[in-house]
């Protein structure tokens, strides 16, 4: 594509401003621009935003403010003066609300990514809407049954309606494998993207296999049950329980860095995995990348609603470690259809797989190393990846065509 499109993307940097949540959300923005099109970042989620420091969250934007302007000024400083955040629909900090109106009134695109903010009031009738589902499984579940603990979601799932087109992480929504229920709308499948540059000096240096592998992690995001079908589908810990004894069988140091209620770290303790404070880790995103830089690679397993429906979904941390070079033994959730596993990516279903696949990779490091930058380059690069969503954004298929 061409033609030069005036693109918003909104995100939750500012809801959520830790390094790791920031990479998710603001390399959507980087990659679009360069690509050559005119990008704005914007966020209006109508939340208080969490404080990482105070680890709660906080009636006021000033820190969520400074760490949106701080970002933009290391990772790319052309965006610098491109971004728009309202607080509490009271406020707005970036370019002011008069130059936002405008951006919206002239706007091509609207990538709500996570599609977590609201639709901005002035965007132009003639702009494509986007829904970029980020957590599949959970968000379909979540408009299907409209549980009772899920704040708004009456609200979210009219928004969710109100976007043009609908696009998933979830690879493999389209098998007769996959669970996910597809909620009347026609599912555009995408996956993360990686400004692979970015991570490029990362790759000096790289360990032996005998430092500690690492993840990031939240133990249950979940604020209540999630059923469908009369079956509970769980969070990342229920998956975790069944490589409690990793470290044990295979003599090698892992560290986890974990977030969210109820996290059994004495439990984990116990059996050797090293426990550490998730925010502590990814404070900014400098320390997000010298986290991920100080292992030799990442073991992690996936939620139990991704493994359990077949979604295809794969992380954007993940992808982080495969651009810093690190090999990557995480859960399979059917993503090995649809990517290419055995070299520096290895996908386990059981324990028993989980150790063969960290030897394997151990008694080869740098094959693994290497393969791992290839397959970030090859398969998640920015330049690609954005390049194939804005085909299927924008494609000449009727718009009204997307429900059926």
């Amino acid at each position: 594509m061409t033609q030069q499109l005036r693109i918003i993307v909104a995100g939750l940097a500012g809801l959520y401003p830790i390094g790791g949540v920031a990479w998710d959300y603001l390399q959507y923005v980087i990659g679009l621009s360069r690509l050559g099109h005119d990008i704005y970042y914007y966020e209006d989620s109508c939340c208080w935003p969490y404080h990482p420091i105070k680890k709660t969250r906080v009636p006021e934007s000033t820190y969520s403010v400074e760490f949106l302007s701080r970002f933009l000024q290391q990772y790319a400083p052309h965006l610098e003066a491109r971004w728009h955040y309202r607080h509490l629909r009271e406020t707005s900090f970036g370019i002011s609300p008069h130059a936002f109106d405008e951006v919206a009134r002239t706007a091509d695109l609207f990538l709500n990514v996570s599609g977590a903010c609201t639709i901005p009031d002035n965007l132009s009738s003639q702009c494509t809407k986007i829904f970029l589902d980020t957590d599949p499984g959970y968000n379909q579940i979540v408009m299907s049954e409209r549980p009772e603990w899920s704040e708004n979601v009456e609200q979210w799932g009219a928004t969710v309606k109100a976007h043009d087109r609908h696009f998933t992480l979830a690879e493999n929504i389209h098998s007769h494998d996959c669970l996910i229920p597809k909620m009347g709308y026609q599912w555009h499948t995408t996956r993360v993207p990686i400004v692979v540059d970015l991570w490029g000096h990362l790759l000096q240096g790289l360990l032996p296999g005998s430092a500690s592998w690492t993840t990031v992690m939240t133990w249950n995001p979940f604020k209540g049950k999630l059923i469908y079908n009369d079956i509970e589908y769980e969070g990342k810990g229920a998956e975790f329980e069944k490589v409690f004894e990793l470290p044990q069988r295979t003599g090698i140091p892992f560290t986890v860095a974990v977030g969210g209620g109820n996290a059994p770290t004495e439990r984990l303790q116990k059996h050797g995995w090293h426990v550490v404070e998730g925010e502590r880790v990814s404070l900014t995103p400098n320390a997000y990348q010298e986290f991920i830089a100080a292992s030799p690679g990442e073991f992690s397993p996936a939620k139990h609603v991704y493994v359990a429906m077949r979604s295809g979904w794969f992380s954007s941390r993940s992808a982080c470690y495969l651009a810093a070079g690190r090999p990557v033994v995480t859960q399979d959730t059917a993503f090995s259809s649809v990517l290419p596993v055995g070299k520096g990516l290895l996908s386990y279903t059981n324990l028993e797989e989980a150790v063969q696949a960290i030897r394997e990779v151990n008694a080869d490091y740098s094959r693994h190393a290497k393969a791992a930058r290839v397959i970030a380059e090859e398969h998640f690069d920015s330049d690609k990846v954005l390049s194939q969503l804005l085909e299927k954004a924008c494609s000449s298929a009727d718009l009204a065509d997307n429900r059926i």
